[in-house]
């Protein structure tokens, strides 16, 4: 069985590298045959030669660090509020009525329309950066969360009522195994709508990280650089996203939506 898991996993891993490798083939040819300029767009050997240069300076280092905390930071506030609140909405009825336009009203509002007030509570600092990774993050797990709590079957619900289990006790062995499902797919998105604004924030605010320096590059006519951390920011995508899913699987391996695909892994 554990042969079969690791015949499957090789082939899919190296699947993706092919498809990785032809895409680097076309970015690599583009620019050589005249498609696009060299001098906006230059080969992709050009732009790997420039990541090791920058990956030999402590700037990179730093700026790397500083955008991770930030996106954990931002990350880790937003599971956290959105977990608490949607639980704690999610469990009145009443309340999670009253709360609905508001949410409602609030969720479509985009971060970045917050820059010009964050820029003038908190400069360009990493608060800056926190303020809008966290509003933007916060509603993909608020909504999955009250999606949860919504989703309990009504029927389990007075079971636990008729066996006396107090708040706590259906909160624990009733809701939230029925909205674990739900935040953890909340988690996921949020992790790269985290991402996402941690760069943004740097590109447009100036905060220290990966998008300042994709910016002093761009503004120093430094295109291979700039490339170079976009390339760098790209792959921090793929991996928080390959660990968002193993975190899903490790945690959901008891649910349904995991074991039919666990168990056709481990057919020989």
């Amino acid at each position: 069985m554990r042969g079969a898991m690791f015949v499957q996993a090789y082939g899919d891993a190296a699947r993706g590298l092919i498809g990785l490798a032809v895409f680097a083939a076309v970015l690599e040819l583009l620019p050589r045959i005249g498609v696009v300029s060299h001098v906006y767009f230059p080969p992709i050997s050009a732009i790997v030669v420039a990541l090791v240069h920058e990956a030999g300076r402590a700037a990179f280092w730093v700026s790397l660090f500083l955008t991770l905390r930030s996106w954990a930071v931002g990350l880790a506030i937003a599971v956290i509020a959105g977990t608490g609140v949607g639980l704690f909405i999610g469990s009145f009825e009443t309340l999670r009525r009253l709360t609905a336009s508001t949410i409602e009203l609030l969720r479509p509002i985009p971060s970045v329309a917050l820059i010009p007030l964050v820029v003038l509570l908190y400069g360009s600092t990493i608060r800056s950066t926190l303020v809008l990774v966290v509003y933007a993050s916060v509603w993909q797990v608020l909504i999955q969360v009250l999606y949860g709590v919504q989703d309990v079957d009504p029927v389990a619900r007075q079971t636990a009522v008729s066996f006396r289990f107090g708040r706590w006790g259906q909160l624990r062995h009733v809701v939230w195994p029925t909205t674990l499902p739900y935040l953890m797919t909340g988690i996921r998105l949020a992790a790269a709508v985290a991402l996402i604004l941690t760069i943004t924030s740097e590109l447009i605010i100036g905060a220290p990280g990966l998008g300042k320096q994709i910016a002093l590059a761009q503004s120093g006519g430094a295109v291979a650089t700039m490339y170079a951390y976009v390339l760098v920011t790209g792959l921090i995508g793929v991996a928080v996203n390959l660990v968002a899913r193993v975190l899903e699987r490790r945690v959901m391996h008891w649910h349904p939506s995991v074991r039919p695909s666990m168990h056709r892994a481990r057919t020989p």
